[in-house]
């Protein structure tokens, strides 16, 4: 009955371990999730963050641009000015040239009065000589007198063409350079206008997309304070989750571990128990012999039965401990054997037991290409998997190349290769790398066995315990019937 509830309770405690262990499986399961959801909401951050950096800097670049721009208006506005100024100065120049020109009229008519005058007096004065001359006298001075006269005339208009020339010809080219200057001054001013114009289009164009930036650029800020939140938050829940699978698997580990204690304390008392039947059973075969009674068949088969099943479950217990032991300590119990082979330039140097990398070396004097060449992974009854180098791969003479997997956590050299596709080489207790050049060859070998310590002499260690337990279960027979006799003769 003992036996039975012995069995009961260990078959209880054993679904309860089974439990613990898929509910601590899940539970892990969960925080790798809440660890990639972590990861995803840091990448999609950092993009936020890197379009945020962009518009600041475009934001920035377009400020610049509208204070060329109003540099640029205010010149503008000083040229136009100055053309205002030089045009104003110029029509004041025309009109002042205008007033010369009708004050050289004036005196160009006053001066022809006064010649047609002096003209009068002098026709007078020779009319008056010429009545007072003889007849034979007047018409001599007559002719010298209307030559004297033409003459004066001729001269007269010829001063008064010169001068009218000359002021036609000054007021020509005056006018001349005035509707020049003012024909430059008003294209000027026209293209200063358009400009202008064009400027202020282009001004409020840029001042549309500033505010357009500027609307952005809040409600990105509002996105990432938003995005802050919610990170803030999740790493807070996780954390708090993080706590309470942490205090969860404590509280697990603590109710194995005294299981675990309470199934010892159980198989020892158990054990002494079946020794002590054990010890009684042999003092009544001795009682029975002494007493020269027909011992029962079934006693002896049934003592070597009970001894060596004590014995097997003496034995499996202690198996079980060295395994959970193991369990506990694997780098102490296990030992790694490798076996390296190499017919070319290149050679595997060390393969990763977790799986994180693959290394190589160029052990010669020249650079090998490795275009076409790969690497064969085999691992235990998996399939193959092949790692192709890229096709412009050189490895230098006496360079060290590591070809990383996609989820080694680690931040490679410029000179080393990650393997994008797969997560890790994988691990395992056997592990082969095999390098195949362009011709199908295999160049280069490695094999990783891990191998528990002492597989070689297993059956010695086996014998070793069975021997071990015998002989403590027949030193505690021999004092229980020491015992017994002491109290017989007493």
């Amino acid at each position: 009955m003992e036996r039975a509830a012995l069995q009961v309770e260990l078959g209880r405690v054993g679904e309860e371990h089974r439990q613990l262990h898929s509910r601590s499986s899940k539970r892990e399961t969960d925080l790798n999730l809440a660890q990639v959801r972590l990861r995803d909401l840091d990448a999609h951050l950092n993009a936020k963050e890197a379009e945020l950096a962009t518009a600041l800097s475009e934001k920035r670049s377009l400020e610049g641009d509208l204070q060329e721009l109003k540099d640029q208006v205010v010149t503008l506005k000083l040229s136009l000015e100055d053309t205002k100024n030089h045009l104003h100065s110029e029509m004041l120049r025309r009109a002042d040239l205008e007033s010369q020109m009708k004050n050289l009229q004036e005196q160009m008519t006053f001066q022809k009065r006064l010649h047609e005058d002096e003209l009068k007096e002098t026709r007078r004065s020779h009319e008056s000589r010429i009545a007072e001359i003889e007849s034979g006298r007047q018409r001599e001075f007559e002719s010298k007198l209307s030559d004297a006269l033409q003459g004066l005339r001729r001269e007269h208009e010829e001063q008064i063409q010169g001068y009218k020339e000359e002021l036609e010809r000054t007021f020509s080219a005056k006018m001349e350079n005035a509707q020049l200057a003012a024909a430059r001054n008003s294209d000027f001013a026209n293209a200063a206008r358009e400009e202008l114009m064009e400027t202020k289009l282009r001004v409020d164009s840029l001042t549309a997309q500033l505010n357009q930036y500027q609307t952005q650029n809040s409600a990105l800020e509002n996105r990432i304070r938003e995005l802050q939140e919610t990170m803030d938050y999740d790493r807070e829940m996780y954390r708090r989750r993080m706590v309470e699978k942490d205090k969860e698997m404590a509280q697990a580990r603590q109710q194995v571990q005294a299981q675990l204690e309470e199934y010892e304390h159980l198989l020892d008392v158990k054990l002494a128990l079946d020794l002590e039947i054990n010890a009684y059973r042999k003092m009544l075969e001795g009682e029975e012999q002494r007493l020269k009674l027909s011992p029962s068949p079934s006693s002896h088969s049934v003592a070597t039965q009970a001894i060596s099943s004590q014995g097997r479950r003496f034995l499996r217990g202690k198996k079980r401990k060295i395994k959970e032991s193991r369990r506990g300590e694997p780098s102490a119990y296990f030992k790694t054997i490798q076996h390296a082979s190499s017919s070319g330039s290149v050679s595997i140097e060390d393969i990763d037991a977790e799986g994180k990398f693959v290394r190589l070396k160029n052990n010669s004097n020249e650079d090998q290409s490795l275009h076409g060449w790969v690497l064969r992974r085999q691992l235990g009854s998996l399939s193959d998997i092949m790692y192709k180098f890229p096709a412009r791969f050189t490895l230098l003479s006496g360079q060290v190349v590591t070809i990383w997997g996609a989820d080694a956590g680690i931040n490679p050299s410029p000179t080393d290769l990650v393997w994008k596709s797969q997560k890790s080489w994988g691990t395992g207790d056997s592990i082969r790398v095999v390098l195949i050049n362009s011709d199908g060859e295999e160049t280069a070998d490695r094999k990783v066995v891990q191998v528990p310590r002492g597989e070689d002499s297993g059956e010695q260690e086996d014998e070793f315990e069975e021997e071990i337990a015998s002989s403590d279960i027949a030193l505690q027979r021999q004092t229980k019937r020491r015992k017994k006799k002491c109290c017989l003769v007493s």
